[in-house]
């Protein structure tokens, strides 16, 4: 199954996210924006994984969660990947990220024990939407630059989860399999 790790978003920073998410729409480019449901913050994507790694993994993020506590993240900023001359995704930034790059880290440490690779790099953020195609790209840069200090709101991230990813012809399908209390 294809899985990941993840912070959901609180349910009440959805509306924020969707006003944001319209006023993208004015630039009319090809987007694909990501549903309220599925809005998260990805910790660790694990790709393909059997069941049975399922399982170690649950335990070693059990393990290795006891030492942390719940902490706060403030969503601000708008932003594109990889760079303004090829955007695959547009996303809104986080601010006080220390302690979910430290956890991010260290539980990055506790999967290459598990066989993953390292993460590159990392910069927290949401995703809010996938380019399709180049159409109105100017417009879109232009948009998000005026975005760019947009301010969502803050969130306690208390728990991960662990979801499984079905891609589907409409989107991707996230099931929770485990959730881990801070």
């Amino acid at each position: 199954m294809r899985a990941f790790l993840a912070v959901d978003l609180d349910e009440k920073l959805e509306d924020e996210v969707s006003q944001v998410q319209k006023r993208i729409m004015g630039a009319n480019a090809q987007l694909k924006f990501v549903e309220p449901e599925n809005l998260h913050f990805t910790l660790k994507f694990l790709g393909e994984i059997s069941d049975s790694k399922v399982e170690d993994i649950k335990v070693m993020i059990e393990n290795k969660i006891v030492e942390y506590e719940p902490f706060k993240l403030s969503i601000k900023k708008t932003g594109f990947f990889p760079h303004s001359g090829y955007i695959r995704v547009l996303w809104l930034g986080v601010e006080n990220t220390e302690a979910y790059s430290r956890m991010q880290m260290d539980l990055d440490e506790e999967f290459l024990k598990l066989g993953f690779k390292k993460e590159k790099s990392y910069i927290p953020h949401l995703t809010i939407a996938r380019v399709k195609g180049a159409k109105n790209k100017e417009a879109l840069i232009n948009l998000i630059k005026e975005m760019e200090n947009v301010y969502i709101g803050d969130m306690l991230v208390d728990k991960l989860v662990l979801k499984k990813s079905e891609l589907t012809p409409v989107g991707p399908i996230y099931t929770n399999l485990k959730e881990f209390k801070l």
